[in-house]
């Protein structure tokens, strides 16, 4: 029996180590996230405490501790096969689950192998040191890149909405005139930053544009001193990540950080920072004029020059207009800038179109902010046919904020299809009930479509939580 529960012990450590990293990897291994800022708590009841505690509890009192793991087990394989981001087996991931093996066997051979929670500690200890060692490292290495590279231009872009298409945007009219490379994705934290240049920044760039995210006071200081942009844009400042920030000023503050870099030659900032001006920095956004938003192209007027795009959303006249200032500025002509417009590209899940089997589908499933929302509500609003909407809601953001759109949700759409628990209760109580449907998974949408949609519906995927939130 001594072998069976030496065995149960690491087994029941190992899987407990498994929800333990896939957590820590979805809050950017932070553990505090994972305490106190976890959208479905409950889980960490279900699938940590109580099965520990069961354990704990029927190994000390007899042999019978392996039922717990087998059926811990169960419970376990029946959550991974309900997430649709489980977790990737990165090094980071290896060298954590390989450091919890090899403390488990010696804590089940030295100590009482029913002490579970050592092994998990200790771990996560060792493995937070040995992260930082290789995160100096490869910061280090990518310092030294960037230092290397005296002809490169460094482009930072941060915002509460629209920072990704900004930098696409941007991206996509310079590499007209030079040799321009962006941080590709939503790549936009600094671990993600120095990766991307250590290990796919060409050496003859010209132009890197980077993208600038956060969740906390400080990140994006951290980013900004180490690619020491030379422009800089700050695009419209909200309630993201509000359950982080506490306040809209505490927001505007982290965002203006993107200004500490010793290099700025210019910058550009959306008015709803409310900074002043001065002779390196301009304010943008009540300069844009007449704007005009289809389901075919979005256009607008810019100091006196008319410019459009087949890109959708009266929001993002703002994030091209920040486009057409940075490239300008960088020597790029109206004749350059105009037939950029032209090609461009919508940001895929943000806003794009796609029609298939009669239907006008508005995949905007990559944009979970509030400005963002209501301008595709207002687009689809435009569609002359049955308007479905598919959405789990708005993430990290004040209860007030979702009622608005479940408010305006319920005067557009036809159909309001709600995805998840995390929003449905104010969905429920702000929309028509014999308009409102609950998908509890994602597994259930293909039928949910076949059923409930037909040719000539538009159908709009606002938004798109994963499964833990």
């Amino acid at each position: 029996m001594i072998a069976l529960d030496i065995a149960s012990f690491l087994i029941f450590t190992m899987s407990l180590g498994y929800y333990l990293i896939t957590n820590l990897q979805w809050n950017n291994y932070r553990m505090s996230r994972v305490l106190f800022h976890h959208t479905k708590p409950w889980w960490h009841f279900v699938y940590f405490i109580l099965p520990f505690v069961l354990y704990l509890s029927i190994s000390s009192i007899s042999q019978y501790g392996f039922v717990v793991v087998l059926g811990y087990l169960i419970g376990l394989f029946l959550w991974y096969k309900s997430l649709d981001k489980p977790v990737v087996f990165t090094g980071r991931v290896k060298r954590f689950l390989s450091a919890l093996i090899l403390i488990s066997i010696f804590v089940s051979m030295t100590f009482s192998y029913y002490g579970v929670l050592i092994p998990l500690f200790v771990a996560y200890l060792v493995s937070m040191w040995i992260e930082q060692i290789l995160f100096n490292g490869f910061k280090a290495q990518a310092k030294e890149k960037i230092e290397s590279m005296t002809n490169l231009t460094v482009v930072g872009i941060t915002a509460s909405y629209g920072k990704t298409s900004i930098k696409n945007y941007i991206e996509h009219l310079l590499k007209a005139k030079y040799k321009t490379y962006a941080t590709p994705r939503s790549v936009n934290t600094l671990g993600g930053i120095m990766k991307d240049v250590n290990d796919d920044l060409p050496a003859d760039t010209e132009i890197y544009v980077v993208e600038m995210g956060a969740r906390e006071e400080g990140d994006i200081a951290e980013i900004a001193t180490f690619v020491n942009p030379h422009y800089v844009v700050v695009g419209k400042i909200g309630p993201a990540h509000i359950e982080y920030f506490k306040s809209m000023e505490n927001i505007r503050n982290t965002k203006m950080e993107i200004m500490q870099t010793s290099r700025l030659k210019e910058a550009w900032v959306h008015n709803s920072a409310h900074v002043k001006p001065e002779e390196y920095l301009h304010i943008f956004g009540n300069d844009i004029k007449d704007i005009e938003a289809t389901l075919d192209s979005t256009s607008f007027t810019l100091d006196g020059i008319r410019y459009s795009a087949s890109i959708l959303g009266e929001f993002n006249a703002m994030n091209l207009a920040a486009a057409v200032k940075v490239t300008k500025a960088l020597g790029m002509s109206d004749e350059q800038i105009q037939d950029g417009l032209m090609s461009i590209k919508p940001v895929d899940h943000r806003l794009q179109r796609i029609d298939a089997g009669g239907k006008v589908i508005l995949d905007d499933s990559f944009n979970g902010n509030i400005d963002g929302m209501m301008a595709s509500f207002d687009l689809a609003s435009t569609h002359k046919g049955r308007k479905v909407i598919i959405t789990p809601g708005l993430v990290e953001v004040d209860d007030e904020l979702n009622i608005q759109v479940a408010k305006r949700a319920n005067e557009v759409f036809d159909l309001v299809v709600v995805t998840g628990e995390l929003n449905y209760a104010i969905f429920k109580e702000f929309t028509d009930s014999d308009k409102l449907i609950k998908l509890s998974s994602k597994s259930e949408m293909e039928s949910m479509l076949v059923e409930h949609t037909k040719a000539g519906d538009l159908i709009l995927f606002a938004n798109d939580a994963p499964s833990f939130v």
